[in-house]
């Protein structure tokens, strides 16, 4: 039996992800979709401004919009909420809808960084969702939060380098696509024939949710990484969909370019690597060899936009490893790794538990 599933911020680029995943996902049934009180009431096809690469759902055209309301909302009883709101809309709405009792899976910044709760990149730290025994002493529900685009990028590639051959230091440049900023985020006039080198709040939360993904558990909840030090540049380019990461990494031991693809290929410590999820990429991490590969429009679809791609991996005369990575923002950076959160809390029988 399918378990009831609503989309609270439907209208906008994530939500358009999460209602087009849910419109057809094996173990979830979209019941309600929310937006703002101007588009509430109209067919979901009349009031969306659909950016997607594929149409509308059929199953969805005619769904009608409810308003984001704490009181509808929770006269739909779902079994699971997803929230794509602005931080400061989500603060309230996401701890409130916690404090009925509903699960909660939230794409906003706030809160991310509590120690009780889980911020997962599931093949990286899905055993973080342990924490939730901690959160629910404060809150009768659950409230589970997805990184950073970036951060989901970066660390599904530094988990299996940090694990097999520790890392000390990290350097990240960012070249982060438009839609990123939403569907009205950056103006046209700013960045056609332009790169804009700063995005708001983005270097602190790549360098903090890092520590705190690749951080440990504690009976107090998640403690951030004390060995590693992550110092990301971020910039704004012209491309649709696909942030492009330049990363410079000093492991611990002194390893060559073939160890880590091999690192990076076998994964030897993915965390939902047996579990049977229908989002979950079969390769997490795929490796081009081509010299001018990843790139965005030819590889960020690659598992459907779950998995990441590398390429470029080299070793420079200070032993310093060397290499670009390429992520789909919108889904393995957004909707499509909240949607494997929820699969791996179901397959664990926690989201069930935590009901």
């Amino acid at each position: 039996m399918k378990l009831n599933a609503v989309v609270v911020g439907s209208t906008g680029l994530v939500g358009q992800r999460l209602v087009n995943y849910l419109s057809n996902h094996p173990w979830f049934n979209l019941i309600g979709i929310t937006a703002s009180k101007e588009k509430s009431g109209k067919k979901y096809e009349d009031a969306v401004r659909w950016s997607l690469e594929k149409e509308i759902p059929n199953k969805v055209k005619d769904m009608i919009i409810y308003d984001t309301d704490l009181e509808m909302i929770s006269s739909l009883k779902p079994d699971i909420i997803f929230t794509s709101l602005p931080s400061n809309v989500s603060t309230v709405y996401d701890i409130e809808l916690v404090k009925r009792g509903f699960t909660v899976i939230s794409h906003a910044s706030n809160n991310r960084m509590e120690p009780d709760i889980p911020l997962l990149n599931p093949e990286v730290n899905a055993d973080h969702i342990s924490v939730l025994k901690i959160q629910k002493k404060r809150w009768k529900g659950t409230l589970l939060k997805v990184p950073n685009c970036v951060t989901s990028i970066l660390t599904l590639a530094l988990k299996p380098i940090y694990d097999d051959f520790g890392i000390q230091q990290v350097f990240v440049s960012t070249m982060q696509a438009l839609s990123g900023a939403g569907l009205n985020g950056v103006p046209s006039m700013a960045i056609l024939d332009n790169i804009i080198p700063f995005i708001e709040h983005e270097e602190e939360k790549i360098e903090n949710e890092s520590l705190k993904i690749l951080g440990y558990i504690t009976p107090e909840g998640i403690k951030l990484n004390d060995r590693l030090y992550v110092s990301p540049s971020v910039h704004r380019v012209n491309v649709l969909e696909g942030h492009l990461e330049s990363v410079f990494i000093k492991t611990d031991k002194d390893v060559d370019v073939n160890d880590i693809k091999e690192s990076l290929t076998e994964f030897r410590n993915n965390k939902i690597k047996n579990l049977d999820l229908p989002s979950k990429p079969k390769d997490p991490i795929i490796i081009k060899e081509e010299v001018d590969r990843p790139q965005p429009r030819l590889d960020r679809n690659e598992g459907n936009g779950m998995s990441v791609v590398v390429g470029r991996i080299r070793k420079d005369k200070k032993n310093w490893i060397k290499f670009n990575i390429l992520g789909h923002n919108t889904i393995r950076g957004a909707a499509g790794n909240g949607i494997l959160i929820a699969e791996v809390l179901l397959k664990n029988n926690e989201l069930l538990d935590f009901q």
